[in-house]
């Protein structure tokens, strides 16, 4: 008899890294959720793509949100707003929007909707500060399409149980969806742990039509120790909580310390808050 459990919610990020918005309802296409990581920024000097993996260089970019103007349709990329850390809030589409994002950074930035050939980002790894690699460059898309500003995969899924299961591990710590930037967070009330370690492999059907393949645990990184609006910052997020999870990471080829799973989309549909969903 398969598992079966409910959507709990989905989530979007229309320029990647940015502060997203959370949803309803949303069309699954082969890039995942429907306008789902459609901008990003990309660095004018050295080219790669403007990512809070590297909070050094990017410290407040968590404090930027950015939402569509109007519902992304298929085939359609309407305009974003983009908030801006003063408050302000600018449009993705005004001419001088290159310069206003600058000006804010501090550094030459373009907001592109197409990721550069062999595009790339600079993660900060904290094991490593001080030393010659204590940012390394990682190459994005991994399995998903030439072009596109995902970390790997085009959907990133996580479970209630591992949220709840955190919580436990690390008591002191907020433990919210929001920290760890999943696409669909998945209802598994009654079940402990981080049980989507079980799914890789496997096929989760969604509501009439939606088919997922899950590839792979999600390795962390800094991220979801950054600070977020009201989230503090606080190591003990990734020390006493995530890196208590060390899983077998099919595409790295070794034992990460990780975070949800990576899925593949297999067929195409609607997904919305309360669908049902089945382990295969």
């Amino acid at each position: 008899m398969p598992d079966s459990f409910s959507v709990s919610t989905l989530w979007r990020y229309a320029v990647k890294s940015m502060m997203g918005e959370e949803l309803n309802a949303s069309e699954i296409t082969q890039l995942g959720i429907l306008g789902d990581r459609a901008f990003a920024l990309v660095d004018q000097e050295t080219g790669q793509v403007v990512s809070a993996k590297n909070p050094k260089k990017w410290p407040d970019f968590f404090v930027y949100r950015a939402a569509y103007v109007s519902p992304p349709e298929l085939g359609k990329k309407p305009a974003v707003w983009i908030t801006l850390p003063s408050g302000e809030v600018v449009r993705s589409d005004q001419p001088d929007i290159n310069a206003v994002l600058s000006a804010a950074l501090s550094r030459p930035v373009t907001l592109q909707a197409s990721a550069p050939e062999s595009a790339a980002l600079e993660e900060y790894c904290p094991d490593n500060e001080g030393k010659d690699n204590e940012v390394i460059r990682a190459a994005i898309a991994g399995d998903a399409p030439a072009g596109t500003f995902f970390d790997y995969s085009t959907l990133h899924v996580l479970t209630t149980s591992t949220i709840d299961h955190l919580r436990e591990l690390y008591p002191q710590g907020r433990f919210e969806v929001r920290r760890f930037r999943p696409n669909l967070v998945i209802d598994t009330a009654g079940l402990e742990g981080f049980v989507e370690n079980d799914w890789v492999g496997k096929t989760v059907r969604i509501g009439e039509s939606v088919r997922l393949q899950i590839t792979d645990p999600c390795p962390r990184c800094v991220m979801p120790t950054l600070a977020q609006g009201d989230l503090p910052k606080d190591n003990g997020i990734f020390n006493k909580g995530i890196a208590q999870n060390r899983v077998h990471v099919p595409f790295a080829g070794k034992a990460l310390p990780s975070v949800g799973v990576y899925a593949r989309v297999v067929s195409t549909g609607l997904v919305r808050r309360g669908d049902s969903v089945i382990i295969e």
